[in-house]
């Protein structure tokens, strides 16, 4: 990926986190915006996406060490169901928490496993954009996790924008299956 790719979006992901941005188009924030985390959505305004946790394009957020996918193996005997995002929103609906809940579970429950959160949207939108959402979608799931009392060191995120759609086909069918946060986890 080219430097000046990789440069851009983390401009735009600095921008989205200091405007507080919750990629609206049209301005509404989303079904439930504005609502606390006790039985209603989670967004951006409840648990900041700062820059401290930016994960640019595949890159680390959270640890030094290394990707944990070149330094663990992945496991194999647990597949989480994907957290589901609406269009254009790093709005967590809160029909999906219980999926990040059970994830936090596992976690608490195998110290030695550690996850990669990978943010994913659907095909509309600019490659950059959709990198930028995508990113801010699995650091949000990251801090629900880490307020869920995981250390942040044992959570990555990643973003893949558009490129690794769930489901091929270009309506909202498909473009719903492809606005999530997957969990990977792996092995120490």
């Amino acid at each position: 990926m080219k430097f000046s790719t990789i440069l851009a979006v983390f401009a735009v992901g600095l921008a989205v986190a200091a405007s507080g941005c919750k990629y609206d188009k049209a301005g509404k924030g989303g079904a439930g915006a504005g609502d606390d985390a006790r039985g209603s959505d989670i967004d951006t305004q409840e648990i900041n996406a700062d820059s401290d946790n930016r994960a640019d394009t595949g890159s680390i957020s959270g640890v030094s060490e290394g990707k944990f996918e070149d330094l663990y193996p992945r496991c194999t005997d647990v597949d989480f169901t994907p957290v589901y995002f609406g269009f254009d929103s790093t709005v967590v609906p809160a029909g999906e928490l219980g999926k990040i809940d059970a994830v936090a579970q596992h976690l608490t429950a195998k110290a030695d496993r550690v996850v990669v959160i990978e943010g994913n949207c659907d095909e509309r939108g600019s490659s950059e954009y959709n990198m930028a959402l995508g990113e801010n979608r699995a650091i949000i799931v990251r801090n629900y996790l880490v307020q869920s009392g995981i250390a942040a060191d044992r959570i990555q995120t990643r973003s893949y924008g558009e490129e690794k759609p769930a489901v091929d086909g270009h309506d909202e069918s498909a473009w719903a299956k492809n606005r999530r946060g997957e969990f990977a986890i792996f092995q120490k």
